[in-house]
Formats: C-alpha cells, sequence, structure tokens
C-alpha cells in the first residue's frame, strides 16, 4: 500500500455475511473511495498484523489502518469508518463520546454471535470486477 496522504485499508473477516454486506455497505457509500480492503484470511493482512504486532485472534474484529501509522479495532474502527462516509452516515460518528469498553462489550456480542445470526461462506468473497482495485491480497 502506498504512503499517500488519507489511506484507509479495512481488515475484515472474508467468509462472514454480515462483515462482506458491511463491506458492499462502505463501498456503495465512499464515492471518494477513501478505503482498501483486505480479508484477515489473506496474506496481505498477516503481514499487517505482524507488521503491527497484532498478534492475537482478529477474526472477531474489524481492523482499520489509517494512513500506514495508526491502527483501530472493533467499535472504534466501526466509527471512524462511518466517519469517512457519504451522506448522513458520518453522523454516527457521535457515538465516540460512549466509552469503548461498553461500545466494545456491543461489538463483540455481535461479533460473536456473527456467524449464528447472518451465516457464513466456505470461501471469502471475490471482489466484482468493478470494485478489484479496492481489494488487497
Amino acid at each position: 500500500m502506498d504512503n499517500t496522504k488519507n489511506n484507509y485499508l479495512i481488515l475484515f473477516d472474508g467468509v462472514c455475511n454480515l462483515c462482506n454486506a458491511s463491506v458492499k455497505f462502505i463501498i456503495k457509500h465512499d464515492k471518494k473511495a477513501h478505503f482498501k480492503f483486505a480479508s484477515l484470511q489473506s496474506d496481505a493482512a498477516k503481514e499487517l498484523l505482524l507488521h503491527y504486532n497484532l498478534k492475537k485472534n482478529y477474526m472477531d474484529s474489524i481492523i482499520l489502518i489509517e494512513n500506514n501509522t495508526n491502527y483501530y479495532e472493533k467499535s472504534t474502527a466501526a466509527l471512524k469508518i462511518a466517519q469517512k462516509l457519504d451522506g448522513m452516515f458520518k453522523l454516527l460518528y457521535i457515538f465516540i463520546v460512549i466509552p469503548s469498553f461498553i461500545r466494545d462489550w456491543i461489538y463483540t456480542y455481535i461479533a460473536n454471535n456473527r456467524y449464528k445470526w447472518f451465516g457464513k461462506k466456505d470461501k471469502c468473497m471475490i471482489p466484482t470486477p468493478e470494485t478489484q482495485n479496492r481489494f488487497i491480497n
């Protein structure tokens, strides 16, 4: 990934139906193409997790890497993503005032039940030709 300004990379669970729907939602509402994506199952994500010394299992979390310097996970990542989306979605960032232990408890509850509630795929999502340039392998 290049080192240009406003460089955002989202790492997500590529087999999770909720996560894949979220990625499609972000692409649809990110007209300026702020975000690029990599599934947590990809080699690129594994290298990034090592680079940022993130050793725990992150399959239950979304991770936002900002400008190749900072990373955010769980609810903070989701709110920072919402802040960059087009339209009214950026207003969701107001929830950042809620302490992260409360936000992350809700996030973790959903994450722990996502396969049961939304299902999962056998393989990672395959980007369409129109969105291929937004994904890193």
